[in-house]
């Protein structure tokens, strides 16, 4: 049943990818004609700042349609990672954007320069509305997928740097203040920033093996040594495969040499435990019994 739930999650992620794709091909296309027309910077980098959210639902896109290929014995774990990889990209790719936004926004604070205020604040309001649209359409399932939620921030931050040139236009229009558009993008710059790194910094943790977060090796530990038959868990191994799959490895000690079938019961006894209590759905236990190891719950390979 979780299977097909899982199914179908995919299936509207990648057709909501798809409608945001062709949004911000739209957005790229009008704001550089519009901003070459305008003589405005903002609007050209806004659309240069578009186009890179293009690349990043295609990178995302693509991940989602690859997650979902078999395992085969050239590939044992299929393609399940694919998603992850895309996010640590796209943070990455988010942190630059970021950064050029700065450099952008510090040069014309120094440099102001007169605009087409008109077609600046319908072309953002495009931006506006075209990016608010995607980001609604991808807010629901950013929640519980890296891979969504780096196309999804690249997205809202589309939104607020469209909101950000709007309000400059208009505010150049009535007001003729033009230093408020560059104050707005490092803003938006800074936001992106601090959202960008809290996502590089979760994919990286997957993509090295770290241990998840809320995982205490400790706590796991003491679990299975508290069943009558184990004496040790030791040479322990935990990681997440992608955001639906924690798997651990260890070797377990046990106090007499028992049948092979009697290790099959105590194994599905340990699999339900660590399922039920720390969420790992794949166990894999090494059986020993008198052997002569290193007896460290965590073992330098």
């Amino acid at each position: 049943m979780s299977h097909c739930h899982h199914h179908h999650h995919h299936h509207g992620n990648e057709k909501n990818l798809l409608i945001s794709i062709v949004l911000n091909v739209l957005i790229t296309v009008g704001q550089i004609l519009g901003g070459l027309m305008a003589g405005s910077l903002a609007l050209i980098s806004d659309a240069v700042h578009n186009f890179s959210d293009v690349v990043s639902l295609v990178i995302s896109y693509i991940a989602s349609k690859a997650s979902k290929q078999q395992a085969s014995v050239l590939k044992t774990f299929g393609n399940k990672r694919a998603e992850i990889l895309a996010a640590f990209i796209n943070a990455s790719s988010l942190m630059v954007v970021a950064v050029l936004l700065v450099v952008e926004a510090v040069k014309r604070i120094q440099q102001p320069e007169p605009i087409e205020a008109n077609i600046v604040i319908w072309l953002a309001l495009l931006g506006v509305l075209f990016n608010g649209f995607s980001v609604l359409l991808l807010q629901k399932n950013s929640k519980h997928n890296m891979n969504i939620r780096s196309a999804y921030l690249h997205l809202v931050s589309d939104m607020l740097a469209s909101v950000a040139v709007m309000l400059g236009g208009i505010l150049i229009k009535y007001f003729e203040i033009y230093w408020i558009d560059s104050l707005l993008t490092l803003g938006i710059a800074l936001y992106l920033i601090v959202m960008g790194f809290d996502l590089l910094k979760s994919s990286f943790k997957v993509l090295m093996l770290y241990t998840p977060e809320d995982l205490e090796i400790e706590a796991i530990v003491k679990d299975v040594e508290s069943l009558d038959c184990v004496t040790n868990m030791h040479h322990v191994h935990a990681w997440q495969l992608n955001e639906h799959e924690i798997h651990l490895e260890a070797h377990i000690d046990f106090d007499k040499d028992i049948r092979l079938s009697e290790f099959d019961d105590i194994l599905k006894l340990i699999e339900d435990r660590l399922k039920q209590k720390f969420s790992i759905n794949h166990v894999n236990i090494q059986p020993e019994f008198g052997k002569c190891d290193d007896k460290d719950v965590i073992v330098q390979d």
